[in-house]
C-alpha cells in the first residue's frame, strides 16, 4: 500500500529528480500545452480575473490623402486598364489646355487688331488733323491780316472751320484718353491755350480793321503762342497716339507661341498613344483617337494659317498704309508751316530776326519747313506702291518746285521795296504762292485719302483672318477631348 501511494504522489507532484529547475508542471490530458502549476496555485487571487492585461501595441501612423492617392495611382499604373485611364486623362487635359490657350491668345490678338482699325489709327489720324487744323488756322489768320482790314469771307470761314474742327477733335480725343497719360496732358494743354490764341487773333483783327499797327504785334504774339504752345502740344498728342498705335500693332502681330507649343505637344502625345495602341492590339486605327488627332490638327493649322494671314494684312497696312499716312501728314504740316511763315514774313517786315541776328526769322523758318516738305514728298513717293498713290505725290512735288520759284520772286520784289507787288505775288489770284500752296495741299490731301483707304482695306483683311478662330478652337478642343476619351473607353471595354 505505501509504495503505490508514494508513486501516485510523485506522479501528481511532477518530476522528483533533484536537477529539476522551477516549479512542477501539469500536462493536460490531451497531451498538449504544459502550464506552470505554481503560476496559478502558489498565489491566491492571481487567476485570470486578477491578472494585469499587457499594454496594447501602437498602430501605424495615419497616412495623408495625397499619399493614399499616390499609392492607388501607382497600383493602377501596374495594370493595363489603369494605364489606359491615366493616358485618357492626360490626353483630354492636353487637348482642353490647347483649346483654352488658343482661345485666350487669339482673343487677345483679335482685340489688338480691332484696336488698330477702330481706335488707335483713327485717334492717331485725329491727332494729325488737330495739328493740321491749328496750323491751317494760323495760316488763314495771317492771310486775312495781310489782305487788309476787311478780310474776305472765305478766309474768315476757313479760319473758323479750322478752329471748330480742332475743338471737335479735341473733345473726341479727350473721351478716350486718360487724364494722367501723356495724351491727356497734351489735350488739357490744348484746351487751355486754344481760347487764348483765338482771343489774340480777335484782338489782332480788331486793331487791323482800325488801321492800328498794334494789330501786327498781336498777330505775331498769337503766332508765337501757336508755335511754342499749341503746335508742340498737338505734336506730343500725335506722337503719343502713334506710339499707342504701334503698340497695338505689336500686340496683334505677336506669335501665339504658347498656343502653338500646346498644340504640338498635344499632337505628339496623340501620335504616341496611337502608336502604343497599335503595338498592343495590332489595330491600325482607333476611331476616337483618330478623330481627336484630326481636331487638334485642324485647330493647329487654323491657328498657324489664320495668324500668318492676319500678320501679313497688318504688316501691309503698316508699310503701305500707316507709314505713308504718317509721312504725308508730316509733309502736309510742313507745307502749312511754310505757308504761315511766308505770310508772317510780310506781316513782320523784318522786325523779327533769327538767332543769328542777321536773317529774317520767319523767312528762315519758311526755308526749313520747305526743306522738310521736300524730304517728306520724296519719302512718300518711295512708299507709294500704285499709280493712284504716286500721282498725287508727284503733283505735290511739282507744286513745291513752282511754289519755291514764286516765293523767290516775291522775296526779290519785297527786297526791292515793292511791298504791294510782293503782297500780290503771295496772296494774288493769279501766279501767286498761295495758288501753289493750294495745289500742294489739295494733292497731299488726295494722297492721304488714298492711303487711308489702303490702310483700312489691308487692316480689315488682317483682322477678319482671326474671325471665329477663338470659338472654333475651343469647340474643336472639347470635341477632340471627348473623342479621345471615347477611344480610350473602347480599349477599356475589352478588359471587362
Amino acid at each position: 500500500m505505501l509504495p503505490s501511494a508514494i508513486s501516485t504522489a510523485i506522479l501528481l507532484a511532477g518530476d522528483p529528480s533533484p536537477g529539476a529547475a522551477g516549479p512542477p508542471t501539469v500536462r493536460d490530458r490531451g497531451g498538449g500545452q504544459v502550464t506552470n502549476a505554481s503560476s496559478t496555485l502558489s498565489k491566491p487571487g492571481s487567476g485570470a480575473a486578477g491578472a494585469a492585461a499587457p499594454p496594447a501595441a501602437a498602430g501605424p501612423p495615419r497616412r495623408t490623402a495625397w499619399a493614399e492617392g499616390v499609392d492607388r495611382l501607382r497600383a493602377a499604373a501596374t495594370t493595363e486598364p489603369g494605364r489606359l485611364r491615366i493616358i485618357g486623362a492626360v490626353v483630354a487635359g492636353l487637348l482642353l489646355t490647347f483649346g483654352v490657350v488658343t482661345a485666350y491668345q487669339v482673343t487677345d490678338r483679335a482685340a489688338a487688331a480691332e484696336d488698330v482699325v477702330g481706335r488707335s489709327q483713327p485717334l492717331s489720324a485725329d491727332a494729325a488733323d488737330i495739328y493740321r487744323s491749328l496750323a491751317d488756322a494760323d495760316t488763314a489768320s495771317a492771310s486775312g491780316f495781310l489782305i487788309g482790314g476787311q478780310e474776305p469771307r472765305e478766309v474768315r470761314e476757313r479760319y473758323e472751320q479750322d478752329i471748330a474742327m480742332a475743338s471737335r477733335l479735341l473733345v473726341r480725343a479727350a473721351s478716350t484718353a486718360d487724364g494722367s497719360s501723356e495724351s491727356g496732358q497734351a489735350i488739357a494743354r490744348l484746351n487751355e491755350q486754344l481760347p487764348r490764341y483765338t482771343g489774340l487773333i480777335e484782338a489782332a483783327r480788331a486793331n487791323n480793321r482800325q488801321g492800328l499797327p498794334l494789330g501786327g504785334a498781336y498777330l505775331r504774339y498769337a503766332n508765337e503762342q501757336m508755335s511754342t504752345q499749341l503746335l508742340p502740344a498737338a505734336q506730343r498728342l500725335y506722337e503719343a497716339e502713334t506710339r499707342r498705335l504701334y503698340q497695338d500693332y505689336d500686340g496683334a502681330k505677336a506669335w501665339p507661341v504658347a498656343a502653338l507649343g500646346a498644340g504640338l505637344v498635344a499632337l505628339a502625345v496623340l501620335v504616341w498613344v496611337q502608336r502604343r495602341t497599335y503595338r498592343h492590339t495590332h489595330r491600325v486605327f482607333n476611331p476616337g483617337l483618330l478623330a481627336a488627332t484630326g481636331a487638334a490638327t485642324v485647330v493647329l493649322l487654323w491657328l498657324a494659317v489664320g495668324h500668318t494671314v492676319a500678320r501679313a494684312g497688318l504688316a501691309d497696312s503698316h508699310v503701305h498704309g500707316q507709314q505713308s499716312l504718317k509721312v504725308l501728314s508730316d509733309a502736309r504740316i510742313s507745307s502749312l508751316q511754310a505757308r504761315a511763315n511766308e505770310n508772317l514774313t510780310l506781316v513782320a517786315r523784318g522786325a523779327v530776326l533769327a538767332q543769328d541776328n542777321k536773317s529774317d526769322k520767319y523767312d528762315s523758318n519758311y526755308a526749313q519747313a520747305m526743306a522738310e516738305l521736300k524730304r517728306g514728298l520724296t519719302e512718300a513717293a518711295r512708299l507709294a506702291d500704285d499709280r493712284a498713290g504716286s500721282e498725287p505725290v508727284q503733283r505735290a512735288a511739282a507744286g513745291v518746285l513752282q511754289w519755291t520759284e514764286r516765293h523767290r520772286t516775291a522775296r526779290e520784289t519785297d527786297n526791292q521795296g515793292d511791298y504791294e507787288g510782293a503782297l500780290e505775288k503771295v496772296l494774288g489770284s493769279a501766279n501767286s504762292t498761295g495758288q501753289s500752296f493750294d495745289e500742294v495741299d489739295a494733292s497731299i490731301h488726295q494722297a492721304l485719302e488714298h492711303e487711308q483707304a489702303e490702310f483700312t482695306r489691308a487692316a480689315d483683311g488682317g483682322r477678319r483672318a482671326l474671325d471665329g478662330l477663338a470659338i472654333g478652337a475651343a469647340v474643336l478642343a472639347v470635341l477632340g477631348a471627348v473623342a479621345a476619351l471615347l477611344g480610350i473607353g473602347r480599349r477599356l471595354s475589352e478588359y471587362r
